[in-house]
């Protein structure tokens, strides 16, 4: 994939159809690729990474202190404006998996591939970067959901990457959501990871058309994998034996956790996933409230979910 650098004044909207550069901050940089689709490009001191407007979704984010990549990205993703982008974090909003009414309607919800607008870039103490970005209301964000909200996802790049997503309540009634933030996590290789932190935890296992068990053991993965981790709020490390690290991943106002690896077999049907054996190289560890966790936001009130995301080296 190929970009152009683009140039206007901070936070312009329209900057794109007018001028060739656009520099946000002195560690953002917006660009834009030959399909359109416009990205922010993060280089601070602490690290570096990328976001797609569309979706605010984090692609890539790498401290400087490590060698490998925290994220994975399939390198048959697709960067087309209305499709989702395979790997990074991508934004499941207002519902997870499919619509519960209308199959027409975007898998995962609508979020994930309608455009998002800045409205603040900022520096923190620490050094990171920090990127707030509101939904557009699109006609089509209102025709698969109709009563009136807000939608802001604020992003933080440095050592450690954070992702908060607040949905406000604007219309006179309550209304329900499910969401997520489906988190594609590169490894060395599925054989060579454990993921602590689930223990004793009752999960909906969808390869068993969604019986209840409880998870007695560390997860560890020998096929496909799909499960949802139900009333749980706790915090998840993954462990990395072949690149000798630990991802933690940290959460607020999430009772849900999903564990999703593809499998071979999956894998090969899914045309955005890469070379054959790419999927071995990914775990998805999903912040996420589903199932009995949705959320019913009263009117006039906030719901944030948050997830963080650190990295030890072993």
């Amino acid at each position: 994939m190929t970009t152009e650098t683009l140039e206007a004044s901070p936070l312009d909207a329209n900057a794109f159809q007018t001028k060739k550069r656009l520099k946000l901050h002195a560690h953002v940089m917006q660009t834009q690729d030959e399909n359109g689709m416009q990205y922010l490009e993060v280089d601070n001191p602490l690290c570096t990474a990328r976001i797609a407007l569309q979706g605010a979704h984090v692609m890539a984010w790498q401290p400087k202190f490590l060698t490998q990549p925290v994220l994975w990205l399939s390198s048959n993703a697709r960067y087309v404006k209305g499709r989702s982008i395979r790997g990074g974090v991508p934004i499941c909003w207002p519902w997870f998996g499919a619509h519960p009414t209308d199959s027409t309607f975007c898998p995962h919800g609508f979020a994930r591939v309608i455009p998002w607008r800045v409205i603040d870039v900022d520096a923190t103490p620490t050094g990171a970067t920090r990127i707030m970005l509101e939904m557009v209301d699109t006609p089509e964000a209102k025709r698969q959901l109709s009563y009136p909200y807000t939608l802001v996802a604020t992003i933080t790049v440095g050592r450690r990457l954070r992702v908060d997503l607040a949905t406000t309540n604007q219309a006179d009634h309550p209304f329900v959501i499910s969401e997520a933030f489906h988190t594609y996590l590169n490894i060395s290789d599925i054989a060579n990871v454990k993921i602590t932190g689930l223990q004793d935890c009752v999960y909906s296992d969808k390869m068993l058309k969604y019986e209840r068990h409880v998870e007695h053991n560390p997860l560890t993965f020998d096929g496909e994998f799909d499960r949802v981790f139900i009333n749980h709020s706790s915090d998840c490390t993954v462990h990395d034996k072949g690149f000798n690290r630990l991802i933690h991943v940290s959460k607020s106002g999430s009772d849900t956790t999903v564990v999703w690896s593809p499998g071979a077999e999956k894998s090969a049907q899914m045309a955005d996933m890469g070379a054959p054996d790419e999927w071995r190289k990914m775990v998805c560890v999903e912040t996420t409230n589903a199932m009995d966790n949705m959320v019913v936001i009263n009117p006039g009130r906030t719901h944030v979910i948050s997830a963080e995301y650190a990295v030890e080296t072993l």
